[in-house]
């Protein structure tokens, strides 16, 4: 059994009883200080669940029922984990408990603000907030990518 480095999977005629992933090499996150300070900053090997998923607090804690950021992998149970891709607000924005503008508003952020998106869909992203931890939804069109120095 060997892994297709093109696409990090197993494959081989074990493939079916072996993980589907391994992380592998040298991994970048910037974490907010209450994610660092309590879980594995970077997954390494397979990952395993040893007991009952944690319950969070949703308002700091970025895990909701399908997606988590990739810091809680082997303490969340979720199908999905993803990668922080920073943002910068540059507009004034409200920070939102669910997607759209019915969403009722946590606080409003001010411009120049940073925010790691976990997910993007239907003109929302979903992440959490660098410096307080905030986790909620963002209009897209608010955000710009920040890009590696």
């Amino acid at each position: 059994m060997g892994r297709d480095p093109a696409r990090g999977l197993m494959n081989g005629s074990d493939a079916a009883n072996a993980p589907l992933f391994t992380f592998e090499g040298p991994a970048h996150l910037n974490l907010p200080s209450h994610l660092a300070a309590s879980a594995s900053p970077i997954p390494t090997g397979l990952l395993t669940l040893s007991g009952p998923a944690e319950k969070l607090d949703a308002a700091h804690w970025p895990v909701r029922g399908d997606l988590a950021h990739i810091a809680l992998a082997g303490r969340c149970f979720v199908p999905h984990y993803a990668v922080p891709m920073p943002h910068v607000l540059s507009a004034d924005a409200a920070l939102r408990k669910s997607s759209g503008e019915a969403g009722e508003a946590m606080v409003t952020l001010a411009a120049g603000t940073a925010f790691d998106v976990l997910n993007i869909a239907g003109g929302w992203c979903w992440g959490q907030v660098q410096g307080s931890g905030l986790v909620g939804y963002l209009p897209h069109a608010a955000l710009t990518p920040l890009t590696p120095a």
